[in-house]
C-alpha cells in the first residue's frame, strides 16, 4: 500500500491521518513536540471510531493499525510515496523545514504543504528537488470537509500535480487546481469577500450577526453544500449561465459601485461587531461547540456519500 509521511500533527495533520488511513494508506506521523506525536495515534484511531458511527468508516480498527510514529522528520519521510507537512504558519519554520524535507524525502516524493496563507514559491525557491513541490491546502477539518486546493510554484512540475491530484482523488478527497500562485488561493479569497460583506453589513446597521449567519446556513448555505455559485445560477434563469447574466448584470454592475472597503477590518470596526455578537466563548465551549460541529458535517458528509452529485 502507498505511504504517507505527515510533519505536523496538531488538528489538521491527525485529521489527515484520519483521510489517508482509512483510505488504506500507512500512514507515519512526526511533529517536532513529542508530546504531540506520542498522544496523535490514539486521538486519530479515536476520530475513525467516531465516523464510524456516521458510517464514514467501515474498519476504525484497521485503519487505526495502520497508524505509526516516527523518532525524527527525516524517518516520517524516508520512502513514503506523499509528505504532507502541516507546520506553523511562519516562512522562516517552513523554509527550515522544507530544507529537510527536500533533503531526506526520495527523489519521486512528491512534498506538499497544508498552508493557507504562504505560496509554494516563497518556501520552495532554493530546493534542490523544488519541482516535486506545492501546497495542498485543506479546509479545517479535512477529515470531514474533502476539498484540497493544489497550487504549485511557477516550477512545480505538471507531473507533480496530476499526481498530487491523483493522491488526493483516490482517498475521497476533492481536489482542485490553483491554476497559478495567488494570495489566499481560492477558497479563502472566497471566502474573505463573504466575511467583508457580511462584517459590513453588521456594522453598519443593516442586520444583526445572528439573522446575517441565518442568511447562510438556512439559505445561500442549503445550495451551497451541493451546488457551486456557477451551478447555483444556471438554475436560477430559464436559459441558464448567460441568461442570468443578462437579466441581472445591471443590478450587479450597480452593487458593486458599493462594495465594503478595507476599512472593514480595521480594530474599532470588527470590535463593534464582535460585540454585537456576544461574549466570546471560554475555551472548554469552543472545544465543546467543535465536537457538535464535526458532528454535524460528519451528518452532512453521510448523507452526500449517500446521494450521488446530478450527472449531464
Amino acid at each position: 500500500m502507498p505511504t504517507i509521511g505527515l510533519v505536523g500533527v496538531g488538528l489538521i495533520g491527525r485529521a489527515w491521518a484520519n483521510v489517508f488511513s482509512r483510505a488504506g494508506w500507512d500512514v507515519v506521523m512526526w511533529d517536532a513536540n513529542p508530546d504531540a506525536t506520542a498522544a496523535a495515534p490514539r486521538l486519530v484511531a479515536e476520530s475513525l471510531r467516531d465516523l464510524a458511527q456516521h458510517g464514514l468508516v467501515t474498519d476504525p480498527d484497521r485503519a487505526a493499525a495502520r497508524l505509526r510514529t516516527a523518532a525524527t522528520l527525516e524517518d516520517a519521510v524516508k520512502g513514503v510515496d506523499l509528505v504532507q507537512e502541516s507546520g506553523p504558519e511562519r516562512l522562516d519554520d517552513k523554509q527550515a523545514i522544507w530544507a529537510r524535507l527536500d533533503a531526506a524525502a526520495s527523489p519521486e516524493t512528491v512534498l506538499a504543504s497544508s498552508t493557507s496563507a504562504i505560496v509554494a514559491s516563497l518556501f520552495t525557491e532554493k530546493l534542490t528537488g523544488r519541482g516535486r513541490c506545492l501546497v495542498a491546502h485543506p479546509v479545517n477539518p479535512p477529515h470531514l470537509v474533502p476539498i484540497v486546493e493544489l497550487c504549485g510554484a511557477p516550477w512545480t512540475t505538471k507531473e507533480t500535480i496530476a499526481r498530487a491530484r491523483a493522491f488526493y482523488k483516490s482517498v475521497g478527497q476533492v481536489p482542485i487546481e490553483v491554476k497559478k500562485e495567488i494570495d489566499g488561493f481560492i477558497l479563502n479569497r472566497l471566502q474573505i469577500a463573504l466575511l467583508t460583506e457580511a462584517f459590513r453589513l453588521v456594522d453598519e446597521g443593516y442586520v444583526t450577526p445572528q439573522d446575517l449567519d441565518h442568511t447562510i446556513a438556512d439559505g445561500l448555505g442549503l445550495r451551497w453544500s451541493f451546488m457551486g455559485p456557477f451551478e447555483t445560477i444556471e438554475l436560477n434563469a430559464p436559459k441558464g449561465t448567460a441568461d442570468y447574466c443578462e437579466r441581472y448584470g445591471d443590478w450587479f454592475r450597480r452593487y458593486m459601485k458599493d462594495l465594503p472597503k478595507p476599512s472593514v477590518w480595521e480594530e474599532a470596526s470588527w470590535r463593534r461587531v464582535a460585540e454585537a455578537w456576544g461574549p466570546a466563548l471560554a475555551s472548554e465551549k469552543i472545544a465543546e461547540k467543535s465536537l457538535w460541529r464535526n458532528e454535524r458535517l460528519a451528518a452532512l458528509a453521510a448523507h452526500k456519500k449517500a446521494h450521488k452529485p446530478y450527472q449531464d
